[in-house]
């Protein structure tokens, strides 16, 4: 790819970074701060309060989705973009400088919700437009390879927040933490928000979203739940397709760490170890999965991921419980993440291939963040209620399930990988089951 490509990359996904650096560091230290809002109640309980919190920003995405995704079909990629990231540091701001029980009784929790509820109106549009923007900005030949920069940057917004904590863990004594070193990532994040609200306002807008005049969407239904429901068997698809990713994508990534740290007794330094490494190379898999999809297709990648996650989440979590030490619980969380890379280095060109120009980046956002809040959102809170109910296993039952959904979605599906983002929609073309797509030639 050339330098323009690389360009184009990089500022999407920077600000997508800052903006999953700020999302996961809220469930990074949340057991720092869990005292320091909900100070009554176990441990358990605590976290439970911190997690439902968590939750509710995920019920927001779907407004998010819905108002950022109407934003880029109809203003533009780069306006979408830019709404995003401004929202995201606001809604971080607020997170560190929020006051505490003691200072102002629940009203510091009030606070931490306002502040989610931002993150998820922010977070539910950014998805949508960044997928949409990687995918359109890249050569049809290297789709797969440019999207999969979304869950790098995702997962490199995590790593960051997970260095953090390492750092801040080996820097200040618990006490500091508890007391006020959880603020620190939050104010980085909003500074890091300012930064990239820079960039994404030189940014370029996409060819395939200026040159769009064919699609099948009229000029004042783009962006519009009218159209949307013209393509709902998509949006449905897209809930379908997303249901069993997510869930395996929470539960490996944000609650891995304290899965390992309250259920399988390691060191909370141990456990954040773990994590960190293990994403450094969840991330590097990314692009290679993204370019082999490019190759082969789309669905094989979806396929291997379901397969994988409804034979072994079981038996994976089982023993991660037992892992004991570091190299252990460092291998097993490699293997789940080897097999949720089939899902994660692709699912935004897929569900970007599905639709239309004039309807795609709310095609994209409101379905997936819909999804999210039903499941990815609540994964954490749902694992540590079947942890508190004395039935953790049931939890492993629970992904095991949504992964077997999404397997019958992804052997029914049509591939998508040489769908013309251009031509989805024109003449009553589409890439719906049963029905032929619009295709580049293969040469």
């Amino acid at each position: 790819m050339g330098r323009e490509h690389w360009k184009k990359i990089w500022v999407g996904s920077a600000g997508n970074m800052v903006e999953w650096f700020d999302w996961f560091v809220y469930a990074s230290f949340a057991t720092y701060f869990a005292g320091a809002f909900f100070p009554e109640g176990n441990d358990t309980a605590k976290l439970m309060n911190t997690a439902g919190i968590f939750a509710v920003g995920f019920f927001m995405r779907p407004v998010g989705g819905w108002l950022l995704g109407r934003v880029g079909d109809r203003k533009g990629r780069k306006a979408a973009l830019t709404l995003t990231v401004t929202l995201m540091s606001a809604s971080a701001l607020l997170i560190a400088v929020a006051p505490t029980y003691s200072v102002a009784g629940y009203g510091g929790a009030a606070v931490l919700l306002v502040a989610r509820l931002l993150q998820g109106l922010s977070v539910g549009g950014e998805y949508a437009a960044s997928a949409t923007y990687l995918t359109e900005a890249s050569a049809p030949e290297h789709r797969g390879f440019a999207s999969s920069f979304q869950y790098v940057s995702m997962t490199a917004g995590q790593i960051l927040g997970l260095g953090l904590l390492l750092v801040l863990q080996h820097t200040l004594s618990t006490e500091a933490l508890h007391g006020w070193g959880w603020r620190i990532p939050f104010v980085i994040g909003a500074l890091g928000a300012a930064v990239v609200f820079y960039l994404r306002r030189t940014m370029l807008e996409t060819e395939v979203y200026e040159t769009s005049a064919d699609d099948g969407v009229a000029s004042d239904q783009k962006g519009t739940l009218t159209a949307l429901w013209a393509h709902r068997r998509e949006a449905f698809l897209v809930v379908a397709l997303t249901m069993g990713g997510t869930v395996a994508y929470y539960t490996y990534t944000t609650y891995l760490t304290k899965y390992l740290s309250n259920s399988a007794g390691l060191p909370k330094q141990t456990a954040t170890l773990v994590s960190f490494c293990a994403l450094i190379v969840f991330a590097g898999l990314q692009p290679l999965a993204g370019a082999l999809s490019d190759r082969i297709g789309r669905r094989p990648l979806l396929i291997t991921f379901a397969v994988g996650s409804t034979l072994l989440t079981v038996p994976i979590l089982t023993m991660l419980k037992h892992a004991g030490s570091f190299w252990p619980a460092l291998g097993l969380s490699l293997l789940a993440l080897v097999v949720v890379t089939g899902y994660t280095s692709i699912n935004a060109c897929v569900k970007a291939e599905l639709f239309p120009t004039g309807i795609r980046a709310l095609g994209v956002a409101l379905p997936y963040a819909v999804a999210n809040a039903l499941f990815g959102g609540t994964a954490e809170y749902v694992a540590l209620w079947f942890k508190d109910a004395g039935v953790e296993s049931g939890f492993y039952w629970y992904v095991a399930g949504c992964a077997a959904v999404s397997l019958i979605v992804y052997l029914t599906m049509r591939e998508t990988r040489d769908i013309d983002l251009g031509r989805v929609g024109a003449d009553g073309g589409d890439a719906r089951p049963g029905r032929k797509p619009d295709r580049l030639p293969v040469s």
